[in-house]
């Protein structure tokens, strides 16, 4: 009996989808190179929101994404990994690193090495 019950445990384990983790920021965050503090008003900017393990972007190819991966890298840094779905494309990965700036300010360095300042929306 003990060993039907390990092996059913163990089966569903193994069965159980990934759970998506949280993002480490929530929000609209819009793009802006200003070091100023505050939010910042978004309208016309391109913005990008965090809301639990969802992401939205408001400029590029993919609409939305959901989190696949948040590995912290340091102090205010984190290596995440999205999933998201096109037309053509179907659970497609992107990779890239989160970093808290301060409060008000994060930077995304994409796995292609660019990068995309942004600062939290009004």
């Amino acid at each position: 009996m003990r060993m039907i019950i390990v092996s059913a445990l163990l089966l569903s384990a193994l069965a159980a989808p990934a759970q998506a983790q949280v993002y480490p920021v929530v929000g609209k965050w819009g793009q802006s190179s200003g070091a100023e503090k505050g939010a910042i008003d978004c309208v016309g900017k391109r913005v990008i929101e965090f809301n639990g393990d969802q992401r939205t972007d408001s400029n590029g190819g993919v609409p939305a994404y959901r989190n696949q991966s948040v590995t912290p890298d340091g102090p205010s840094s984190y290596r995440i990994v999205d999933e998201f779905s096109t037309g053509q494309i179907s659970a497609g990965h992107t990779s890239y690193a989160l970093r808290k700036v301060d409060a008000d300010h994060i930077e995304l360095i994409m796995q292609d090495g660019g990068s995309l300042k942004l600062q939290r929306c009004k």
